[in-house]
């Protein structure tokens, strides 16, 4: 039996969110699960890159027992009393890796749905949720990849997710930026501070009550005010060149709600109204030319749905 299970692509903290916003976007990853007949086989991942011109972002993903796919299955199997002996699993991405659109979190969330159908659906979401999470470190991306739209979530101390879906003002478009370089996550949080000034808490606090409010009022000025952040983007500004300059010279455009860094980075997220489109592409085009760096411009609406099995 096989069982294959299609995830979208995910952008988390959406500015003053941090660890908590997220919102699927229609690109996707597919990952099959299933059981080999051969005894002994072991385990088999396989991992085939859709995007041909890209080919090399593959080069350092493991396809062994390290792999965070099967290890997201391994916990699954070990939480009915089983232990995964023969699978082979395969891997079809066509989401950027290490860009900040939840490429990870897809792999894993889909490789639990499929592992989780395969053995009969032994876990619940809420399981299996909170396996994903404990692979990922945090429920931001993993949430809005099992159930689509944009969300809110806490990984609680009992090791369960708690979320809530919000309201999208379809009128509000989105515009990912993505560069042609990669920002390895953990690097990325490896220069953010362990202790933050007491103003900078209570400042993305009020902020993420906005943001909240905002989609719910469909409010667009009090949604500019909401994704300004003090948490995590002024640290890692100087990991995406031209991010200062790109969120400030955007400030300037008719029709730009805000611009926040998707995730860890380094792909940059600008919503707006639908007007201005040209002016965005130049400013995050001429900024990002200045330091030799490509880049993909995708217009996208919010995936409503989240994981599927196909």
């Amino acid at each position: 039996m096989k069982v294959s299970v299609k995830t979208p692509a995910t952008i988390a903290n959406l500015g003053p969110g941090f660890d908590s916003f997220g919102l699927a976007l229609p690109l996707y990853n597919v990952v099959s699960v299933e059981e080999t007949v051969l005894p002994g086989s072991g385990i088999e991942i396989n991992i085939i890159n859709e995007k041909n011109n890209e080919k090399s972002e593959l080069a350092d993903v493991p396809t062994d027992k390290t792999n965070i796919v099967y290890k997201a299955i391994e916990l699954l199997y070990n939480f009915i009393g089983q232990v995964p002996n023969e699978l082979k699993i395969t891997i079809k991405t066509q989401i950027p890796i290490s860009r900040g659109l939840g490429s990870s979190s897809s792999v894993i969330v889909g490789g639990l749905i499929a592992a989780n159908e395969l053995l009969g659906r032994p876990a619940d979401e809420k399981v299996l949720m909170s396996i994903a999470t404990e692979i990922e470190g945090h429920p931001d991306n993993i949430t809005p990849a099992f159930v689509g739209g944009i969300t809110m979530s806490s990984w609680e101390d009992d090791g369960s997710v708690v979320y809530r879906k919000l309201p999208w003002n379809d009128d509000w478009k989105l515009m990912v930026c993505i560069p042609d370089y990669e920002l390895n996550t953990e690097i990325s949080r490896s220069v953010l501070p362990k202790e933050v000034p007491m103003s900078s808490a209570i400042h993305n606090l009020k902020r993420s009550a906005m943001f909240v409010d905002a989609l719910y009022s469909k409010d667009e000025e009090l949604l500019k005010l909401a994704l300004k952040d003090k948490l995590h983007q002024p640290y890692r500004e100087k990991l995406v060149p031209g991010l200062s300059d790109i969120i400030n010279n955007l400030k300037h455009i008719n029709g730009v709600i805000g611009t926040v860094l998707c995730g860890a980075g380094p792909a940059i997220l600008v919503i707006y109204n639908g007007i201005g489109v040209g002016e965005i592409k130049e400013v995050v085009s001429n900024s990002w030319n200045y330091f030799n760096v490509e880049t993909n411009f995708l217009n996208l609406p919010i995936e409503k749905q989240g994981a599927v099995i196909l």
